[in-house]
């Protein structure tokens, strides 16, 4: 598919992921169109959206299959004429469990599948957390084409490992999406952060969707979507709550940083090489 280089409208979903399966994906059904009927051709959720991010739920979940929120997701992309990037959802392969990502195209058909490759394994005061336990590491670098250009897919602590966006980056991504849930300790320190350094780097967009906070619940996210652009600055930023985030993505503000900074074509891949 051609790169085009218009101005795209994006919305990211940060709703709340409910203990009821049903009830979340209602919500985030109604999310979507409201999206699409205020005008995004992209739209994206955040991460695990349809399971509760604890270790309490994520097997129960994955018990009732991924194959109907897949088949949802690319009804609602079809329906609403969007990009879906649908978050991130339990997935099971031969008895194995994955926290992975899905995009489907304006027709419904699915453009990529992202495994977590960067597994969340922290020991911090007043927080441990080990995603190992339960989850099996992705083992690709996921670009993929659509009809607004190529992008490129990662899953929340992927964005901490700067060489995974930068090997986006080399593969001709001029987006990355970013469903996360960074959460009340993490979020404050790094989230903001994280997100302009990536963009900076690599001189892209990265349009990360977080979930909405769950106040008292096992593990309360930090929210607060983000779009930062090609030069590192915020394009748009939310609060905790739920709420939908729109911006605009303006590719040719890609090229600009690129034609002023040239880091992409100065590397020196002579000395540190970058998987293509």
């Amino acid at each position: 598919m051609p790169v085009n280089t218009e101005v795209v409208k994006i919305a990211l979903c940060q709703l709340r992921t409910e203990l009821v399966l049903e009830e979340t994906l209602d919500k985030a059904g109604r999310m979507v169109r409201e999206a699409a009927q205020s005008g995004a051709r992209i739209v994206v959720l955040p991460e695990m959206f349809s399971c509760p991010y604890s270790g309490r739920y994520f097997h129960s979940f994955a018990a009732r299959g991924h194959g109907p929120i897949l088949e949802k997701l690319s009804a609602w992309a079809e329906e609403n004429g969007v990009l879906l990037v649908g978050g991130s959802i339990p997935e099971t392969e031969d008895g194995r469990l994955y926290n992975s990502a899905f995009v489907f195209g304006p027709d419904g058909r699915q453009l990529a599948r992202h495994r977590k490759v960067h597994l969340f394994d922290v020991d911090i005061p007043g927080m441990r957390f080990k995603e190992s336990d339960t989850f099996g590491r992705g083992n690709e670098i996921t670009v993929f084409d659509s009809p607004f250009g190529r992008f490129g897919l990662a899953v929340c602590f992927d964005l901490r490992f700067p060489e995974l966006f930068r090997a986006m980056a080399e593969r001709g991504a001029r987006a990355i999406f970013l469903p996360a849930q960074f959460n009340l300790k993490t979020g404050p320190m790094a989230w903001e952060l994280l997100l302009r350094a990536r963009a900076a780097d690599n001189q892209l967009y990265v349009a990360a969707c977080a979930a909405a906070r769950y106040a008292g619940f096992d593990y309360e996210c930090w929210g607060h979507s983000t779009v930062t652009d090609p030069f590192g600055q915020v394009a748009a930023k939310c609060g905790e709550t739920e709420q939908i985030l729109y911006a605009e993505l303006d590719f040719s503000r890609v090229d600009e940083a690129r034609r002023q900074i040239p880091t992409i074509t100065a590397l020196r891949e002579d000395l540190y090489p970058v998987a293509k």
